[in-house]
């Protein structure tokens, strides 16, 4: 079921793209390992890194056994450090929401669904929460709207007014908005209507929406993509189809991420999407009791260079080591790529069975036909499908979490129960002697100059650092994710590292990132700082009153008193 399945990103501006990534580059040797160790408390449907030592978990409101103020906790803080958490107070819904972080480093998430199980929650369909971590287990959700509004600037694109496995013209809500709310397009506030979600029917919830270096948007559903220019409302560029007929978005979901953004490949964008189906997205065959749980998935990743050679060029294809729906792709701070969770077959929903175990590995610098590996990548004993997550974290390992293939509430029964287990899973750069550095500003300025004081291994010679968004993951979608090669110099004596912020809020957005500093491949801890200045973007306090005054596009009184009847599409000048 989705409601609210929209995409947020934090909005670029401009930048100018040559080039491709062309050297291979150095990866630490060694094991990998996988260890349990904690659990959610609540089951993690949604997750993000908040600070060096904190993530924050989200659930739909079901029988979790963390409680919070005499009810059922959805909301968790999880301790990176002793690996513990203690439940957080949404007052929505947040099953099917999604999030990005705003300028000041405020986490915000957006959508959701009525409450359908425990008695407790409001509806969160149109809901907005923010979340600052803090140091003294005292912060918690805030969903007063008027209380937060300057805190930052996101897009939220797509979702849908009701439920359902796959999104259809009954239900779409084929619109874009701003956080906070903006006067453009004629629109003073309200949703913009877009034409791609409502052509890229019905396999089109949690479309792939990706900032490019020249301030315009990949955006991806279904089996189409286009280049999309959000400041005026315009496509730049209809892009070539997703190849063989493989679907790559919501409830047929592959994984996607931007890969690295280097001084070394111009700062040259190139997309890299994988798994997905070729499952008919009919909507007729997605009625009561229709069942694709063996289904094969798609093995096939795709890439292509955003600029006009590598998108004459089109998509290269590519074949992982098995098919896989649902997956997670991952950036290591080495640059590389790991795909985790999901299944072997089925939907992103309930209905997939078996679960995809080991990891694969993924070199975007190595020659077409040696990118992947999976031989040496341990493999799991839990089930990572539906209402699974993943995400780096500051130290460097990946946390998987979730699993929860169940529609109606918690299950103990069957073979894919609720999942509470938290799982590490370490690349074999953790267990190398590693840098350390000190003297991180809080704030770190585009083109700006900073001096990290450095402790390099013994012995290390090629030393560079990179800045990283870990994104937001919701239930196997994974948006939102950057990483970006900063220029830095070394000093005579090794001591010292004199490092170069962003070019441009084109390259990388204003907000978190995580800093690090690698030796020969092997990186330090990534401690946090926020690109740009800290500011809070600017809000348009007419749009905010405008807002505020107006009932939802298509609230839940509309639905009630139209039952059966399509949405109708909003015009450009509607609000």
């Amino acid at each position: 079921m989705k409601l609210s399945s929209a995409f947020l990103f934090r909005p670029l501006l401009i930048a100018v793209l040559v080039g491709s990534i062309a050297t291979q580059a150095q990866y630490a040797s060694g094991q990998w390992s996988l260890v349990q160790d904690g659990l959610s408390g609540v089951s993690a449907l949604e997750l993000a890194v908040v600070s060096e030592t904190t993530v924050m978990i989200f659930d739909r409101v079901e029988s979790n056994p963390l409680q919070t103020n005499g009810h059922v906790a959805w909301g968790a803080e999880l301790n990176l450090v002793t690996r513990t958490v203690r439940p957080l107070n949404p007052t929505s819904n947040t099953w099917c929401g999604t999030g990005s972080f705003l300028s000041n480093g405020t986490m915000v998430s957006s959508g959701g669904n009525p409450v359908l199980i425990v008695p407790v929650g409001e509806n969160g369909l149109a809901s907005i929460r923010l979340f600052d971590p803090c140091e003294d287990g005292k912060c918690d959700v805030v969903e007063d709207q008027r209380a937060r509004l300057e805190d930052g600037s996101v897009l939220l694109f797509g979702g849908s007014w009701d439920g359902g496995i796959i999104n259809n013209s009954t239900v779409i809500n084929p619109t874009y908005e701003f956080f906070p709310p903006k006067n453009i397009h004629g629109h003073n506030g309200t949703p913009i209507y877009s034409s791609f979600l409502q052509n890229t029917l019905n396999d089109n919830y949690f479309p792939i929406v990706i900032t490019l270096p020249d301030g315009n948007l990949f955006i991806a559903a279904n089996t189409q993509a286009i280049i999309f220019d959000w400041k005026t409302n315009k496509e730049v560029r209809s892009l070539p189809g997703i190849p063989n007929g493989v679907r790559i978005s919501s409830p047929i979901s592959a994984g996607a991420t931007l890969l690295p953004l280097t001084p070394e490949n111009n700062y040259t964008p190139e997309v890299l999407i994988c798994g997905g189906s070729v499952i008919d997205d009919d909507l007729a065959l997605f009625q009561p009791g229709a069942s694709f749980s063996q289904f094969p998935a798609s093995d096939q990743c795709v890439r292509m260079v955003l600029n006009d050679e590598g998108i004459s060029a089109g998509w290269q294809v590519e074949h992982m080591p098995g098919p896989r729906i649902i997956a997670e792709l991952i950036l290591l701070p080495d640059g590389r790529v790991t795909i985790v969770n999901g299944a072997l077959t089925g939907l992103a929903t309930s209905d997939n069975d078996p679960a995809a175990l080991t990891p694969a590995l993924y070199d975007p610098t190595a020659p077409l036909g040696k990118r992947f590996a999976q031989e040496a990548l341990p493999t799991s004993e839990i089930p990572r499908m539906y209402h699974s997550t993943s995400s780096l974290t500051p130290n460097g390992t990946i946390l998987l979490a979730g699993s929860n293939p169940n529609f109606l509430d918690v299950t103990t029964e069957g073979p894919y129960p609720t999942e509470y287990r938290l799982e590490w899973l370490s690349p074999p750069y953790m267990e190398k002697p590693r840098p350390t550095y000190t003297s991180l500003p809080k704030t770190f300025d585009y083109n700006a100059k900073i001096t990290l004081d450095i402790d390099l291994p013994a012995g290390a010679e090629n030393v560079s650092v990179v800045i990283m968004d870990f994104g937001f993951a919701t239930h196997g979608v994974h948006m939102d994710q950057r990483l970006v090669g900063l220029v830095s110099e070394l000093s005579d004596d090794k001591a010292k590292l004199t490092v170069t912020g962003p070019p441009s809020a084109t390259i990388y957005s204003p907000g978190p990132a995580y800093v690090f500093v690698l030796a020969d491949g092997v990186p330090s801890f990534g401690s946090k700082t926020l690109i740009g200045t800290g500011a809070q973007p600017p809000l348009d306090e007419d749009a905010l009153a405008n807002v505020l005054s107006s009932p939802p596009l298509y609230s839940d009184k509309w639905i009630a008193a139209h039952p059966g009847e399509p949405v109708p599409a909003p015009s450009a000048t509607s609000a």
